[in-house]
């Protein structure tokens, strides 16, 4: 295992900036995300740290060395990426311990430390089939074997699961962090899907452009986002944003809406009179009892049952906001849905910046 750490990375392809002094430390055994939209950039990232793609400046270090000039075999890093790319003459085991031979480790060894690997990824009934015999998921897993039996420094995954349908990405998530747990290599995982980065990861690095918007915990992300971009990003219906002025409300500070509704905010906001703000309301954060001090109340534009919950988009200052409320609520399409959301579920960013306040 070897801690990562970025040092002003930059990367250009002539005139085009991709990735802009990007720095970040992994610490040994930690399994960070790095997510963010199609095109920001965090494929570049990984695979800049793997020694695929030439550095323009800066600085990719593994275990307090600088790897800059050496190449994918010499960094002591093993890469699963979206295409399984297993050679499709060969079975399972060869597949595996196919880089183990290359690298001249006798047959003996190979065979232990295969058996091992599928051992942990459940492939030991597998073994001697053919890719061709295999499901999406066990060919995922043979892919995530072949990086396993190499005992790398570091982990790089690049969208390993997009090829994957719902179902199987759900186990497959599973199965990656029951890896990560049992050999503690660090890691370091590319994908545009934040529930599967919220999910896996122990840290989330937001990329957007080609920059970090922010870095933290699940958790830290989910409650306390920098700016409206990783507000909308991170979180599954997104957040709702709605624009308003900051106004007052019966003596208390609020956000006023285009239709008159008051917002009513807590008192540590960082906000003056007549400021240009974007609230944002997490769809699950409103309540079907009311309680709190602003309450809602709009045409209901579409009702969607997904089970337990149901999603309620109703009209809200002329926006189509999006609730979670109870499987057994009672609504229904084009009749009034009332809600209600208290001070302390409100984010409020300024319209300028972006920035939390």
């Amino acid at each position: 295992m070897a801690s990562v750490e970025l040092r002003n990375l930059r990367k250009t392809y002539g005139s085009l900036d991709v990735i802009h002094d990007v720095s970040l430390a992994v610490n040994d055994g930690e399994f960070i995300a790095l997510v963010g939209p199609s095109g920001c950039g965090k494929s570049t990232l990984l695979r800049m740290i793997a020694g695929l793609e030439e550095i323009t400046g800066g600085d990719v270090m593994i275990g307090g060395n600088v790897v800059n000039d050496m190449t994918p075999r010499e960094r002591n890093i093993a890469m699963v990426f979206q295409s399984y790319a297993l050679y499709p003459h060969m079975t399972v085991a060869e597949n595996m311990g196919f880089n183990l031979k290359l690298a001249g480790e006798t047959k003996p060894a190979i065979q232990a430390r295969v058996t091992e690997a599928a051992r942990m990824l459940d492939l030991t009934a597998f073994l001697d089939r053919k890719p061709s015999q295999l499901s999406g998921g066990q060919r995922q897993r043979v892919a995530m074997g072949r990086a396993v039996v190499r005992n790398p420094a570091v982990f790089l995954f690049d969208e390993p699961l997009s090829n994957l349908d719902a179902k199987l990405r759900v186990q497959m998530r599973s199965e990656i962090k029951t890896l990560h747990q049992n050999v503690g290599t660090t890691s370091i995982y590319v994908t545009h899907d934040q529930i599967e980065a919220m999910t896996l990861a122990d840290r989330i690095v937001v990329l957007n452009h080609g920059k970090i918007e922010q870095e933290g915990t699940p958790l830290e992300l989910y409650k306390t986002p920098a700016n409206i971009f990783v507000a909308a990003f991170i979180g599954s219906p997104a957040m709702n944003l709605v624009e308003g002025v900051i106004d007052s409300d019966n003596g208390k500070p609020a956000a006023r809406l285009s239709d008159g509704t008051a917002v009513v905010l807590s008192q540590d906001r960082r906000i003056k009179q007549g400021q240009a703000v974007t609230i944002g309301i997490r769809p699950e954060h409103f309540s079907t009892t009311l309680a709190g001090e602003t309450t809602f109340a709009g045409n209901t534009l579409l009702v969607e049952p997904t089970g337990a919950y149901i999603h309620v988009v109703f009209d809200l200052a002329g926006k189509p906001v999006t609730a979670i409320v109870d499987g057994e609520h009672p609504v229904k399409q084009n009749t009034v849905f009332s809600t209600g959301i208290s001070r302390e579920r409100v984010h409020v960013f300024d319209r300028t910046t972006g920035l939390s306040l």
